[in-house]
């Protein structure tokens, strides 16, 4: 177990999801005061720094992304990839370390059936919380947040006691409460620290031709989730992926707030 490490940091956004921002301004970008960014490189689970990381990140071509049902295959299998908010969860879990973080994070997007995110199987069952912004925008958000409490879940807001998107801007719904100082990091916690609605992007239908083209890249066989951002920033100037580089820092900072 690792000794005194506040929070773990996950990589698959910064490796897989903002590929129109550079490494150099990533540098710029990353606080260099969170040197807790967690990711697998040929079977070994690796904790390190900005400069680390973005030798890793030059890689992303050949890595793949790693969620909680693939990390013990992964290390027995020295494969290298990127972990996904559930694979960062089950380091966590590993390491005794309290928090996670991430910015867009999986949920339901088939209310009626289909496979259960591992995002959300890993907050249910693992003892650690979530720092997050939102759900992803082509999520059911409200039926990811009723499946979560359902199931003991508590799902906060960092300021407000609504959640309406992530990127974009959707419909509120309803969270358990806000973030207080008088509430203490439990063991099934949400925390979604939303981006300003007035710094979304405000075209919904930029959002719907981006999930297309992920649907088209999943059916070759390629990664949803990074082809949709890859499109988001096609469409947005780059936009798109600046907004969750922001949010996933602006969760950092929450974190370290409640670690002290």
């Amino acid at each position: 177990m690792k000794e005194a490490i506040p929070f773990l940091i996950e990589t698959a956004l910064l490796t897989h999801g903002v590929t129109a921002i550079s490494n150099e301004e990533l540098l710029k970008c990353l606080p260099p005061e969170f040197p807790l960014l967690v990711w697998v490189d040929k079977g070994k689970i690796i904790l390190g720094g900005n400069a680390d990381f973005l030798s890793f990140r030059d890689r992303a071509a050949e890595l793949i992304r790693i969620d909680e049902s693939k990390l013990e295959e992964a290390c027995a299998k020295k494969l290298s990839g990127a972990l996904t908010a559930s694979g960062t969860m089950a380091v966590a879990a590993k390491w005794g370390v309290p928090l996670a973080v991430t910015a867009g994070m999986g949920g339901i997007d088939n209310p009626e059936g289909g496979q259960i995110c591992s995002d959300l199987t890993a907050l249910v069952s693992l003892p650690v919380t979530l720092i997050a912004t939102s759900p992803k925008d082509m999520l059911d958000i409200a039926a990811t947040i009723k499946w979560l409490t359902s199931r003991g879940v508590k799902v906060l807001g960092s300021v407000r006691d609504v959640c309406d998107g992530y990127v974009f801007v959707g419909e509120k719904v309803k969270l358990c409460g806000k973030l207080t100082s008088s509430i203490s990091i439990s063991e099934k916690m949400l925390i979604l620290n939303g981006i300003s609605p007035d710094k979304r992007i405000q075209d919904r239908e930029i959002l719907a031709q981006a999930v297309a083209k992920g649907a088209e890249a999943k059916a070759r066989g390629q990664f949803f989730h990074p082809a949709v951002n890859a499109a988001l920033d096609e469409a947005t100037g780059g936009e798109s992926g600046r907004i969750q580089l922001e949010s996933l820092v602006a969760n950092m900072y929450l974190a370290a707030s409640l670690s002290k």
